[in-house]
């Protein structure tokens, strides 16, 4: 009954931001002739080298996530294909369900190839942390360059301000929690408290300096490819800009997707990308197109990928869509028996 009330709730939840986004594409909606058009003109040769471009961004994403890992836990460490597979599933739920799920889907997976350790989702739940935060290095660089090359307009500059505040804010908070976790021993502690400690465990990799430069070097490179990619899809939508341009809109689909209150925050994705452009000469019709093109192309190995894993895993949909409660449950069962 209380699995149905929650289900129940979390329509309740959705429905107005599906809302929303209906809102978005009605109100800023282009003529849907001529985004048709733009479709019928891709050229797919570089519809395939984005594709292939985003594979090579996972992968080396996945290798820096592996990185944080192997700082955190104890060896015997999960191996890279166990990483990626976990990794690609977390990439499959955010692409299909609201919320930042993935996060705990990958945690939930790879938990299942380390049994028998205390503590250990916990630990993971704080790598995660410590591998999204390595992302604030390339972004920083990437925004930085925009700001000096690209046009952007003044409301984009005042979101691209706020989210790098916070990023920097976040990734402070991380080394210095990192560093003080040294200090703490589990003995003698509260299951609260002791359950923070592990979590802290898991930002291990801020720590060491070698280690953080590896997994900065994996995150910016796959930051890099995702650049690349960008370009070749506007390449595929015949949007021969530079790749200062291509630079703008990854920063603003990162933007637009940091908080995914609907499932890939479809619509507004498209209007954050599409409007800027238009300062480039694109039609916003084009603009429009080319945005649904790019986030399913980055879609595609998301789902793609992790439709194959997930099989792999024996993990299905329905199984999916109840991993963040599950990850819930398993952290309240470890301070219960911390307790005990």
């Amino acid at each position: 009954m209380m699995a149905l009330r929650d289900g129940r709730w979390r329509i309740l939840l959705v429905l107005p931001l599906l809302a929303v986004a209906i809102a978005l594409i009605v109100w800023r909606g282009p003529d849907w002739g001529n985004v048709e058009d733009a479709f019928r003109l891709v050229r797919w040769e570089w519809v395939a080298a984005a594709i292939a471009l985003n594979l090579v961004s996972v992968l080396s994403r996945a290798y820096a996530w592996q990185t944080a890992i192997r700082q955190s836990i104890p060896p015997p460490h999960p191996r890279f294909r166990l990483v990626f597979s976990a990794f690609s599933v977390g990439l499959f739920a955010n692409a299909v369900l609201p919320g930042r799920v993935g996060e705990l889907a990958r945690v939930a997976v790879l938990r299942r190839h380390v049994p028998g350790r205390r503590g250990t989702t916990a630990t993971l739940v704080g790598s995660v942390f410590a591998h999204r935060m390595f992302d604030l290095v390339p972004a920083t660089l990437l925004v930085v360059w925009v700001l000096a090359t690209a046009k952007i307009p003044r409301w984009a500059i005042t979101s691209i301000a706020i989210v790098l505040a916070i990023g920097v804010l976040l990734f402070v908070t991380a080394i210095v929690l990192a560093r003080r976790q040294h200090r703490d021993a589990l003995e003698g502690l509260g299951p609260l408290r002791a359950l923070l400690v592990r979590a802290r465990q898991g930002l291990a990799v801020m720590r060491s300096p070698a280690a953080a430069a590896t997994a900065a070097m994996f995150q910016t490179y796959g930051w890099v490819c995702q650049l690349f990619a960008v370009w070749a899809a506007m390449r595929a939508f015949h949007i021969y800009e530079s790749l200062s341009a291509a630079g703008l809109v990854l920063v603003l689909i990162n933007v637009a997707t940091i908080f995914p209150l609907w499932p890939g925050n479809f619509g507004l994705v498209q209007i954050a990308i599409a409007l800027p452009l238009v300062n480039y000469g694109v039609p916003y019709a084009r603009g429009v197109a080319f945005g649904v093109g790019l986030q399913a192309i980055e879609a595609s190995v998301g789902v793609g990928v992790g439709l194959i894993f997930l099989a792999r895993e024996g993990i299905s949909y329905a199984m999916l869509k109840q991993m963040d409660e599950d990850e819930k449950e398993t952290e309240s069962d470890e301070v219960s028996r911390l307790a005990g």
